[in-house]
């Protein structure tokens, strides 16, 4: 059985865009061309998400989230 997404504290980034129904080119941009980001946590050389933070940079930056098919902003 699969974990609820909403109740994990650290998702990967495939999670993270599922989650919030991110546009995933633009959420790979970001974590390649941004260094010192709050929420990224590096493990090797994998990169996590903490959700907490994430939702407050997400705040922020709605940009990111993927648009509906009416052109509206989908919401988690």
């Amino acid at each position: 059985m699969k974990a609820d997404l909403s109740q994990k504290d650290v998702l990967n980034p495939l999670e993270t865009i599922e989650l919030f129904v991110l546009s995933r080119r633009k959420f790979y941009d970001l974590l390649k061309h941004n260094k010192g980001l709050e929420f990224l946590a590096k493990y090797g050389t994998r990169n996590l998400i903490i959700r907490t933070e994430f939702e407050k940079y997400l705040q922020a930056h709605p940009e990111l989230r993927r648009r509906g098919t009416n052109g509206d902003e989908e919401r988690f």
